[in-house]
């Protein structure tokens, strides 16, 4: 009976130890819904895209992978800027053919924070709205 109850205690702590261990709590999500109606100005354009900003708070790192159906884009950014704001921008994409991966450089304590206060938006440009087709805020999940 006392093996019984050593095997079972055994397992009750490592179960608990299990629980204990570092869960992935590192990493933060936000997620943008791009569209002409979003940008400043406002335009009238059909377009759309959605991008979803993953964020490790260990490597201060992230990655963004962003969908649009832009004709004839010319230019994809990550803009500092609150909504109903322009901003400049803070990081531009290599590349902008959908669908767009790009993972940034460490980030640093002030740029952390504007992603974390919402500062920080999605824009793509076009031949046809230079200043930006579509944009879309990024929100933490």
């Amino acid at each position: 009976m006392n093996l019984v109850k050593n095997v079972l205690f055994t397992l009750l702590v490592i179960s608990g130890m299990a629980s204990c261990s570092k869960d992935d709590n590192s990493e933060v999500t936000y997620t943008a819904t791009l569209n002409g109606a979003s940008e400043v100005p406002a335009n009238n354009s059909s377009a759309t895209g959605t991008a979803t900003l993953t964020f490790n708070k260990d490597t201060k790192v992230f990655k963004i992978n962003v969908t649009h159906n832009v004709v004839n884009a010319t230019a994809g950014h990550v803009h500092i800027g609150a909504i109903g704001t322009s901003g400049g921008v803070v990081f531009p994409f290599v590349t902008i053919t959908s669908p767009i991966s790009f993972t940034s450089t460490a980030l640093t304590g002030t740029q952390e924070a504007d992603l974390n206060a919402g500062l920080y938006y999605v824009n793509i440009h076009s031949l046809t709205y230079l200043g930006g087709e579509i944009r879309g805020q990024l929100i933490k999940k």
